[in-house]
């Protein structure tokens, strides 16, 4: 029924229990997930488990958070497998990439090379883009635009003008655990406003968990761990928070989340 269309699946606090959280999100009605990378050394790891899981894809990316270490030659790479994963069913998108300008020191000339460069293969290879947005949704929108790349600007969090300027570019917004908190207002108001034909679920999981894994308070609830399954919880937030059925809501978002990723739509019919 639920598609987690962004989901750390090969982070670390998975090790101990990674088939048992891949077997509960199944459990739970979540019947796909989207594994991005991040840098060139988890590529091969995150096809691997895409193909080790059932309901499981991926993308090949390098994130903004490692663009500072990313070589020239990490980007060729990047491409190569690119081009020879193009035959791989479970292959779906470039990312994660971006930009992110909250970290400190964020080296931003090379972020935005490393993203430009990342926008060119997307649009070489007519790919979709999992968008990494912080602190930086007018300059990734506007290059992925230019790029004329669509995709998934995932965990929004940006003003209503922003998000409006993304759904007009025929961007999705991805939604996770951060709306479930009361004091989110912000992504709260955006998540119950947007066009629902707008919106995709998503994880980030092992980060990002949502309010009743945590306390009452917002926050990124670092040392929390989120899990995939959370998306059908989310979904029901979300259901409830747009006053809408489930039925109607797993509905639309299955249509959104393969007009975001076209490949996922022949994983879905499988």
């Amino acid at each position: 029924m639920w598609i987690d269309t962004h989901c750390h699946l090969d982070a670390r606090e998975f090790d101990a229990d990674r088939d048992t959280v891949v077997a509960q999100a199944h459990a739970a009605g979540v019947n796909h997930i989207v594994v991005p990378a991040v840098a060139r050394w988890n590529f091969d790891t995150v096809r691997t488990l895409a193909h080790r899981h059932m309901g499981c894809s991926y993308a090949l990316g390098i994130h903004p958070m490692c663009a500072a270490q990313a070589s020239d030659e990490d980007l060729a790479e990047l491409r190569r497998q690119v081009a020879a994963s193009m035959d791989d069913p479970r292959f779906v998108a470039i990312g994660e990439i971006g930009l992110d300008f909250f970290i400190p020191d964020p080296n931003v000339e090379r972020q935005n090379a490393v993203y430009q460069e990342q926008l060119r293969i997307a649009r070489e290879f007519d790919l979709p883009v999992l968008m990494h947005v912080r602190k930086s949704q007018d300059q990734v929108r506007s290059a992925a635009a230019k790029a004329g790349v669509r995709g998934i600007a995932h965990a929004f969090n940006g003003s209503p003008d922003q998000a409006r300027s993304y759904v007009d570019s025929g961007f999705k917004l991805g939604f996770g655990g951060v709306f479930t908190f009361s004091r989110a207002n912000r992504v709260r108001r955006l998540a119950a406003d947007m066009p629902i034909e707008s919106i995709v679920l998503e994880t980030d999981a092992p980060d990002l968990a949502p309010a009743w894994l945590a306390d009452d308070q917002f926050s990124e609830q670092v040392g929390t761990r989120n899990a995939p399954a959370e998306v059908a919880g989310i979904a029901a937030a979300m259901a409830e928070l747009r006053g809408i059925s489930i039925e109607a809501l797993a509905a639309q978002a299955r249509r959104n989340s393969i007009e975001a990723i076209p490949r996922l739509a022949a994983l879905l019919a499988s």
